[in-house]
């Protein structure tokens, strides 16, 4: 059995946000040589998330609306977490709805997706770098 293992650091510049990371993830598994098995893509900070969804702008558009009103940032005050110092309850929480983490098939030395489906990165605390980890096994 093959196994590569990688780490993918993002630094947004803003407090929430969606990178698609599909062509870097793809990269990884050429590069791992592994023609039929996994690839895990995990967001290793509890503020930040891994999906798959349509690479659409309007789609993400409405992740950010709809998350926003389901956890508001503001009032800050609203949250027991941030009674602590942290003003990222809400990311925590947003988090929570996003997931942690993907695993995609992988066929002939290529990711398996359905029609549209592509990998996001979500940040919801961001300015300060946070890690993804790639693991993919096979043969």
């Amino acid at each position: 059995m093959k196994s590569l293992t990688e780490y993918m650091t993002f630094e947004v510049k803003t407090r929430r946000s969606f990178v698609n990371i599909t062509s870097d993830v793809s990269k990884l598994v050429t590069k791992s040589k592994v023609q039929e098995g996994l690839c895990l893509v995990n967001a290793m900070h509890i503020t930040a998330s891994v999906f798959i969804n349509d690479n659409e702008s309007g789609l993400l558009h409405d992740y950010e609306k709809w998350l926003e009103e389901l956890a508001p940032h503001a009032p800050t005050t609203q949250y027991d977490h941030n009674k602590t110092g942290e003003d990222n309850a809400d990311a925590h929480l947003k988090r929570q709805v996003m997931g942690r983490e993907v695993v995609v098939a992988i066929t002939n030395g290529r990711l398996d997706f359905g029609p549209w489906e592509e990998i996001f990165y979500g940040e919801f605390d961001g300015k300060r770098p946070k890690r993804v980890l790639v693991k993919i096994i096979g043969e």
